[in-house]
């Protein structure tokens, strides 16, 4: 696999105002990549009716996405950590080769009990997004550092939102293995340009596997500034996820009388989230990214005002956009805080972070189903507020620690 040499802080594809030297890190192809990984992911929850169509009365036909899920946090727990102990150009070469033959294995699934495994492997391989963010971080320059991790997190967001729209028309029209069979050459071709356009990462530690494992420990005592950065985006993704969890039932509810088609379509309104990741990165370069994700924060416990108070379609419509709005601000700006905190150990620390996040966003999908069965769409209101103001609390918290510490310091 060819590749040019890159140093670190070297930008490409559409950094405005780079000089020629540092255009050479592909930042449109990792994008790109990360969305195409994380795409899969989302596949099978459009897909469900269709999937119980052709397995009638299998009662784990619904667990597909679950298994999914539990499959990609298994990779965050034990793949992602080998960033720190791999090539990492190879790593995220030969992931995306397994993703591909994973989701080929789906595609051809003759029944439920192998595409529930080929469900756990496809998560599992789908954490190669997870490997391409750090080693992004790793290879841009300090100063660039919030730029970089934000255009990279833009094309994460946008695989997220569009791969439930992309999968449910694909679905319909060409069965649901469709999806799965055009994506396996997409994620083959994908490794292999990324093969070709990104340097060298050489290992960052010289660790055994199992060592490395237990520095996961010591690394979260170590680092309250970690502890607080994923407990904040645990909580603003679990508000997140609480809308998405519910959407489609309030927008089948007899004040809307809405189908599937109208909820996929909110996931087009989400996409303005993708255009202010590299914004927010950027500021976070200039004022400091602890207060750009208090604002995020803010931001997104006041979507969930707009839905509480705004009852309309457009309210919705203009909520979803001040929610994927702040929530994209929270997570560019904390992963900014956390890469920063040990170079060397930046997968094992977006490990911890990703999966704290992760967590966050399962229990709050699942107190969203209780909120909605007990007080329907307020209860789920209250909860999304209810994660987003704690959020807000704890950001304003470790902004007034680390104020003090600086007056300390002064």
């Amino acid at each position: 696999m060819a590749a040019h040499p890159a140093r670190s802080g070297e930008v490409q594809d559409g950094e405005a105002g780079m000089t020629g030297e540092d255009r050479r890190l592909p930042v449109r192809s990792m994008a790109v990549a990360t969305g195409v990984a994380v795409a899969s992911i989302y596949y099978a929850q459009p897909m469900l009716a269709l999937l119980a169509q052709d397995f009638p009365g299998n009662p784990l036909v619904p667990m597909i996405p679950t298994a999914t899920q539990a499959g990609y946090a298994l990779g965050l727990l034990f793949l992602v950590p080998l960033g720190d102990l791999m090539e990492r150009r190879r790593l995220i070469v030969v992931q995306f080769l397994i993703l591909a033959l994973v989701l080929a294995l789906t595609a051809a699934a003759p029944g439920v009990g192998v595409l529930l495994a080929a469900s756990v492997l496809l998560g599992a391989a789908s954490t190669v997004a997870q490997q391409v963010v750090p080693f992004a971080a790793h290879l841009a320059a300090p100063e660039r550092r919030g730029a970089v991790v934000g255009s990279v997190m833009a094309g994460l967001l946008g695989g997220i939102l569009l791969s439930r729209t992309v999968a449910g028309f694909t679905a319909e029209a060409f069965g649901w293995p469709a999806i799965f069979a055009i994506s396996a050459p997409v994620a083959a071709l994908t490794g292999l340009w990324l093969g070709r356009v990104l340097p060298e990462g050489p290992a960052e530690s010289r660790q055994s596997y199992g060592r490395l494992m237990v520095t996961l420990i010591h690394l979260w005592r170590e680092f309250p500034t970690l502890r607080r950065a994923a407990y904040t985006q645990g909580l603003v993704f679990g508000a997140f996820s609480v809308f998405w969890t519910i959407l489609a039932l309030q927008l089948a509810s007899p004040q809307y009388g809405l189908g599937a088609a109208t909820a996929g379509s909110f996931g087009l309104l989400g996409m303005t989230g993708v255009l202010i990741a590299p914004v927010a990165g950027r500021v976070g370069d200039r004022i400091g990214p602890e207060r750009v994700a208090a604002l995020g924060a803010g931001v997104a416990f006041l979507a969930w005002l707009v839905f509480g108070f705004w009852g309309s379609l457009i309210g919705l419509g203009i909520g979803v956009v001040v929610l994927d709005f702040g929530a994209q601000v929270s997570m560019v700006s904390n992963q900014s805080i956390i890469y920063a905190l040990r170079p060397e150990a930046r997968s094992r620390i977006n490990t911890l972070y990703m999966s704290v996040m992760f967590v966050g966003g399962a229990a709050a999908s699942a107190a969203a189903a209780l909120a909605w069965r007990q007080s329907g769409w307020p209860g789920v209101c209250m909860l999304g507020a209810g994660l987003t103001l704690a959020a807000v609390a704890l950001q304003a918290h470790g902004l007034t620690r680390t104020r003090g510490a600086r007056g300390v310091a002064g």
